[in-house]
């Protein structure tokens, strides 16, 4: 008897790392301030690039930045953003770099204010997973009236390269919203956590 394949959204490619990414993290709601601080640093770094070039270049990218550590990148100095501008296994982007730096800054802002990232940036969706229940890749928004609200108020609090397409972005990441497709193997699994 024939296995039955399992269906996945089309954007995985054949790419490993994007399959394991799509599998295992992507749309899974996301409580843990390290790892949403990554996500929110990742998506910055991947405007107006694909993400399978960052998803190739995350295991750099945490070496690099500290494994996300928001207190360290906040100290980072001119030494230090001349070493990322000359690391290869990144993206070596002068103004998403130095927005890095100030992003761990407004990060460690919210983080006084609302005890945690968490409960500040999940506000956005009143505390829930909003379901699209989307059936073609076709109708997939990039952004959103939650994603709007946040870019605003993350611009408002010192945060760059936050555009409402990020925003989205690390909303789909974060599982602030569950944009896998219905047939999607993984869609109900997402829907049920």
């Amino acid at each position: 008897m024939k296995k039955e394949e399992k269906k996945s959204c089309p954007w995985t490619s054949t790419n490993p790392l994007m399959i394991k990414y799509h599998d295992e993290e992507w749309g899974v709601p996301l409580h843990d301030d390290r790892k949403l601080f990554e996500f929110i640093i990742l998506d910055a770094f991947q405007a107006g690039l694909s993400w399978n070039t960052i998803i190739n270049k995350r295991k750099n990218f945490r070496k690099a930045f500290d494994n996300f550590n928001a207190n360290k990148i906040a100290k980072y100095d001119a030494k230090k953003i001349k070493e990322l501008l000359n690391d290869e296994g990144i993206i070596r982007n002068k103004m998403k770099i130095n927005a890095t730096v100030q992003n761990a800054k407004a990060f460690l802002d919210i983080k006084k204010e609302f005890g945690s990232f968490d409960k500040y940036i999940w506000q956005f969706t009143g505390g829930k997973t909003i379901d699209n229940k989307l059936s073609d890749l076709k109708k997939m928004p990039v952004t959103s009236n939650e994603s709007d609200a946040m870019s605003k108020d993350l611009k408002a609090r010192g945060f760059g390269f936050v555009g409402s397409t990020i925003c989205y972005a690390f909303m789909q990441a974060a599982g602030m919203v569950n944009d896998h497709l219905t047939y999607c193997f993984r869609h109900k699994k997402v829907k049920s956590l």
